[in-house]
């Protein structure tokens, strides 16, 4: 296989030309293109168009993706082997294919693969490829004309119509950038013998660690035998079987298997499929898939004493409360995504103690970087196919197409130890049911688009990945129900935010069997938002502020309004850029601490699985924006990271204040029981001790426990700090509650001491603080956004070169960008 990835070009072309009018194009309209890329992509490296991140630039790029785009190669080829394809991995999105001049294909589907038979069509010495990328909005619009326009969220209605990312036609979180290009390798491949597929399933009994796969291969070509092996992680063989090709098919057995599990739960081994397809001695194909060996299931039974039954997952035999994130592309010109960049998100989810990433339905299949990184730091993935927030059509091309790219996606992906759950669409049920087309007694037929989600993608799955689960949308309830059933299934929890704007502090008002989408508003790092922000911007109310907010509603952009609301309710906000940043972090990482909180402590015991996860909306960015990210594009972790981080950890606390008691909660999260020791201490705002106390309680593993403390009544503003200790006195968790909301006292005058001890800061004061955040170049701490009270300091790891001084920031202090200088010890 080689890449032809070097020496592309790119051009406007004239909209429908043909080879003749392309290939007639001037020298001089071409400009040097990279593969994998776009047109967008393209242009910004030659300077033709503005960075479309800054400002309102976003605009001044709309022609790009109005206009068509011709891509061409000279690539030169010696010898021909027998078997001679070229191989497109992705095309974004209407695109006509021609080599030397002949016309090989057009293809209209950005998710399905291509591979073109060129034996015939290859010369030696020099050979000319040729794209055209048709304009995206344009040629979706062709079918919507006959077709009808469909109800939506976010973006034209002809992108329904489009088997092209979502997000690029314009969200409430992204811009409206139509790329288009080869956005995935080029390839050409050369062969006498072909593995056209693997399919490898396995039992696995965890009891007696044995493991059994069956291996399935389709071979293409010549070859006298198959050869698989499966090795260990540390590349050792530990079974192997030899075939004749005919047969394409062998049973492995494998004693002592080492386990895959989720974070938090075990190690994550990783196996090695080798498939070879032999002629005597001589290699003529050969095919490598990293395994894990686990089971894994979808749990739906019975929930002791409510309603209705849970939605959670078990792997290994093990229940696990899934928390973690929705994922969406980390960029708007996906060629920017490298590896490295995958992995770094994947282990701040990880860090975060995140064990899931919902890949949403509005982008991509994700690169195979991105379902590793989850392999090898045991982060399930749940899976949406690419359908979110329309009525999509079911006519019988939409059909096939839809059916050849779920093919092609579950082939491709079906072998990954961290993939959980294919799941059917992205709130395409709520949207349905909001127009009164689907819902409790109405006609199956008047959404059609269930034939898509009830009927072609289970087939899929169930003829190419039997062993895993399918659900028909995100969210969705069985039965003649409406998907925001709390009772059944998985569901989004928009009450906070969207629909009703609840109180963050009323989550646990908004339960259900699986939270698979929640979420709070804030405004990005500083440094990152005023980078793209003009100077004269670069205040609170600017226009180009407001433009980097694209939550709407039907009657238009309102996320600005509906951040202030949150930030009126809760906090007295200074004028600054600045201020308004830490504001907005800090009311999105109090959302989070208490959702995660509310949702994990009704995660409960077995038989009682009241709430099975809660991801919330979302991990990340895909450019510098006001959004419900916990990470900015960036790569910035905001205080909110650090919040879920927190309430994810293996064994976590939570307080809440009531009248004349507070309210405990303990989440073990762990295979083993703990036994802990709660101490509550209660302080006024000047640092006075006013109460405290201690119980000892038994958590067994895998469960939530709650219990009470009588308090007295306060008649002034108070914190509660719950610390959770094993029996040696040993720091297990923290939290932290205040009686709210904060905007009604001031806090400040505190006297922070920072003290340095080897790789790391103690952290003391003399009364409390709340939300202490941080900052120094160079210097990653592993614990921010603190909340402090007298005579409990807190120990934070630092990475990287610490200097003497940290930018510090918070609530109510007199200066809320203040340095503090740091004492050697």
């Amino acid at each position: 296989m080689i890449d032809l990835h070097d020496g592309w070009q790119l051009a406007e072309a004239p909209h429908g030309a043909d080879w003749p009018a392309l290939a007639a194009l001037p020298q001089d309209a071409w400009l040097p293109a990279a593969v994998p890329g776009s047109a967008h992509g393209a242009l910004l490296a030659a300077g033709r168009v503005p960075d479309p991140f800054y400002g309102r630039n976003e605009t001044q790029l709309r022609w790009v993706g109005e206009r068509s785009w011709a891509w061409r190669l000279g690539f030169d080829v010696g010898e021909l082997a027998s078997h001679e394809e070229l191989v497109f991995e992705g095309l974004d999105t209407y695109c006509t294919a021609w080599l030397n001049g002949v016309r090989l294909f057009e293809s209209d589907n950005m998710f399905v693969p291509r591979r073109v038979d060129v034996r015939e069509l290859l010369k030696p010495g020099r050979n000319e490829l040729l794209l055209r990328f048709d304009p995206p909005l344009a040629r979706a619009r062709e079918p919507e004309a006959v077709h009808g326009k469909r109800q939506l969220w976010n973006g034209d209605s002809a992108r329904l119509y489009a088997r092209k990312a979502q997000y690029h036609f314009g969200w409430d979180w992204g811009p409206e950038l139509l790329v288009s290009g080869p956005w995935r390798p080029v390839r050409r491949h050369s062969w006498a013998a072909r593995i056209a597929d693997v399919h490898c399933r396995s039992e696995v009994d965890v009891a007696t660690r044995r493991a059994t796969l069956q291996v399935a291969v389709e071979i293409v070509g010549a070859g006298q035998q198959l050869s698989i092996e499966l090795l260990d992680p540390e590349g050792r063989s530990v079974a192997a079987q030899t075939v004749a090709a005919g047969v394409a098919q062998a049973r492995l057995d494998v004693s002592d298997a080492r386990l895959w599990w989720p974070l938090g739960l075990g190690a994550q081994p990783l196996y090695t499929l080798v498939v070879r397809v032999l002629d005597g001695t001589q290699v003529l194909a050969e095919q490598r898939q990293r395994i894990g060996l686990r089971m894994l299931r979808l749990v739906q039974e019975p929930v002791q004493g409510e309603a209705g039954s849970s939605f959670h997952f078990e792997v290994n035999g093990q229940a696990l409360f899934a928390g973690g994130a929705n994922w969406i592309p980390d960029d708007s010109l996906l060629e920017r995504i490298t590896p490295a960049r995958y992995r770094e998100r994947i282990a701040q989810a990880a860090t975060a103690n995140m064990n899931m990433l919902r890949v949403w339905g509005g982008g991509i299949y994700e690169h195979e970087a991105f379902y590793e990184a989850c392999d090898e730091l045991g982060v399930l993935v749940w899976q949406d196919f690419m359908f979110a927030c329309g009525l999509y059509p079911a006519h019988a091309g939409f059909q096939a197409s839809v059916r050849a790219e779920a093919q092609a996606a579950v082939k491709r992906l079906r072998h990954h130890a961290c993939l959980a759950l294919w799941c059917g669409n992205n709130e395409d049920y709520m949207l349905a049911e909001s127009v009164g087309l689907a819902g409790p007694g109405v006609p199956a037929e008047r959404f059609e688009a269930r034939a898509i989600y009830e009927g072609l993608l289970p087939e899929v799955c169930a003829a190419l990945d039997p062993d895993r689960a399918y659900w028909p949308g995100s969210p969705w309830t069985p039965g003649d129900t409406k998907s925001s059933d709390v009772t059944v299934g998985d569901r989004h929890s928009w009450e906070v935010w969207h629909q009703q704007m609840l109180p963050y502090q009323s989550y646990g008002q908004v339960q259900a069997r699986f939270v698979s989408e929640f979420g709070m508003q804030s405004h990005p790092s500083l440094a990152l938002f005023e980078s793209v922000l003009p100077e004269e911007e670069r205040f609170p109310e600017s226009r180009t502020v407001q433009w980097h907010n694209k939550a709407g509603s039907a009657s238009g952009p309102d996320g600005h309004r509906r951040l202030a609301v949150y930030l009126a309710d809760n906090l007295r906000v200074g004028p600054t850029l600045a201020e308004h940043v830490y504001a907005t972090q800090f009311v999105q990482a109090e959302a989070m601490r208490v959702a995660y909180q509310d949702f994990r402590r009704r995660w409960q015991q077995p038989g009682a699985r009241a709430v099975g996860g809660a991801l919330v909306w979302q991990l990340n960015d895909c450019w510098p924006v006001t959004s419900w990210a916990l990470i900015d594009s960036a790569g910035t972790v905001k205080p909110a990271w650090h919040a879920v981080r927190r309430a994810m950890a293996p064994l976590a606390v939570a307080v809440r204040l009531e009248a004349g008691q507070a309210r405990l909660a303990v989440m073990n999260g762990a295979l083993a029981a703990q036994a802990v020791v709660l101490q509550l201490r209660v302080f006024a705002m000047d640092g006075r001790e006013l109460a405290d106390g201690r119980m000892t309680r038994d958590v067994p593993a895998s469960t939530s426990i709650e219990a009470t403390l009588a308090l007295p009544v306060f008649d002034e503003p108070v914190v509660a700090e719950l610390c959770a200790m094993n029996p040696a006195g040993r720091e297990l968790a923290r939290d932290c509650a205040w009686t709210e909301p904060f905007k009604f006292y001031r806090l400040g005058g505190a006297r922070i001491v920072i003290e340095r001890s080897g790789t790391g800061l103690a952290l003391s004061t003399d009364r409390p603080v709340k939300g202490l955040w941080l900052q120094a170049d160079g210097a990653a701490l592993a614990d921010n956004f603190i909340d402090l009270v007298p005579g409990a300091p807190r120990w934070v790891d630092v990475a990287g070169q610490l200097p003497g001084t940290l930018q510090a920031m918070a609530l109510d202090e007199p200066s809320r960008l203040a340095s503090i200088w740091i004492k050697e010890v």
